[in-house]
């Protein structure tokens, strides 16, 4: 029950910031959903026992292809989905923290808490760019009976 609430946490907060930042309305359910499904692959990755970059990277798998599916799906292109459906798994805490560190002083803490914080984000990129990297399979149409052109001869 605790994963199902997480999933529709995560979805509402990944649609209202589709609506902050004006994605139109038929794709703001999808968006909510990529946000989910993120969201709910890093806790259970998390609780398998994943650093929080390796749960990312694994979090960034299936988000990656669900937006790839929703670009197909949708016919929109996957930035638009994969903009909305990252927001849970950006670390926004790990950069404010790197900053309060900075202005406290405090360098060692600083140093720690900014390499965490750019292992997340360098797994985030990674996860994204291996799935963005394979192929789509490719749908063939049915050709027109008859010839091609029409100076051919049949």
């Amino acid at each position: 029950m605790e994963y199902l609430f997480q999933f529709v946490v995560a979805a509402v907060s990944t649609l209202c910031f589709g609506i902050t930042f004006q994605v139109p309305r038929r794709h703001l359910l999808a968006c909510g959903i990529g946000g989910g499904i993120a969201w709910l692959c890093y806790v259970l990755c998390l609780a398998l026992g994943l650093s929080p970059a390796m749960a990312t990277f694994a979090a960034a798998l299936p988000l990656t292809l669900a937006c790839r599916l929703f670009a197909i799906r949708f016919r929109a292109p996957v930035t638009l989905f994969l903009l909305c459906g990252i927001f849970p798994l950006v670390p926004g805490a790990g950069i404010y923290y790197t900053a309060y560190y900075f202005l406290q002083g405090a360098g060692q803490q600083m140093a720690d808490k900014g390499f965490e914080t750019a292992k997340i984000a360098i797994a985030l990129a990674l996860g994204i760019a291996l799935v963005s990297s394979l192929p789509l399979p490719r749908h063939r149409r049915a050709r027109p009976a008859g010839p091609r052109n029409a100076g051919e001869n049949p």
